[in-house]
């Protein structure tokens, strides 16, 4: 593209077109003033929408070179809503802006809220998709420990109900094996 415009701007320059010249010039200077490098928070609301819509590659996009390739389809997140972003903490090259994601069918209807990790890539703030993906690996420990906790009260009632069942098998295997004892006694007697 370079090239093809320094040929054009040869060609104006040799046929001596000074007003295209101007024209080609201002151009430039005007899409270079357009390309503005957006901030954490417009970052962090393009991804996440990517993501919800399931547009992957545009979500690739928003990503740090090294993270693009995790950035795959997320069934979890799929047709939920991104309610808002909130605090951002910019520090050096590093960004954090805190997310938040209402679940389609979530029972609690509570928002998924995290820290999305924004790093600056050649200028440019691009998600940390690994360090966001940790971010949110964190949150559902109190999800699953509620739900670890439902299913060991359900594995205690049920070994509760089992318990006196083991204990009359063991009884009476118990008895069986003393039954078993004194007749291997009795026939040791005999035979002495």
């Amino acid at each position: 593209m370079i090239k093809s415009l320094l040929q054009i701007l040869h060609q104006n320059y040799i046929n001596h077109k000074t007003s295209r010249l101007i024209g080609i010039l201002s151009l430039l200077f005007l899409f270079n003033g357009c390309q503005t490098t957006l901030s954490p928070e417009q970052t962090t609301t393009a991804f996440w929408k990517a993501m919800v819509n399931d547009e992957l590659e545009t979500a690739r996009k928003y990503t740090t070179r090294e993270t693009q390739d995790l950035v795959i389809k997320q069934e979890n997140i799929m047709g939920a809503s991104l309610e808002k972003t909130g605090v951002i903490v910019i520090d050096g090259p590093d960004a954090k802006v805190a997310t938040m994601i209402m679940l389609k069918n979530h029972e609690s209807n509570k928002p998924l809220t995290f820290d999305t990790v924004l790093l600056k890539e050649d200028d440019v703030w691009k998600v940390d998709y690994q360090k966001t993906l940790t971010n949110l690996s964190i949150l559902p420990f109190g999800e699953v420990i509620n739900s670890l906790r439902a299913i060991g009260d359900v594995i205690n009632k049920k070994l509760e109900q089992q318990i006196p069942l083991f204990e009359n098998q063991v009884k009476s295997l118990s008895d069986e094996l003393i039954r078993q004892l004194n007749e291997f006694r009795h026939q040791l007697e005999k035979a002495r």
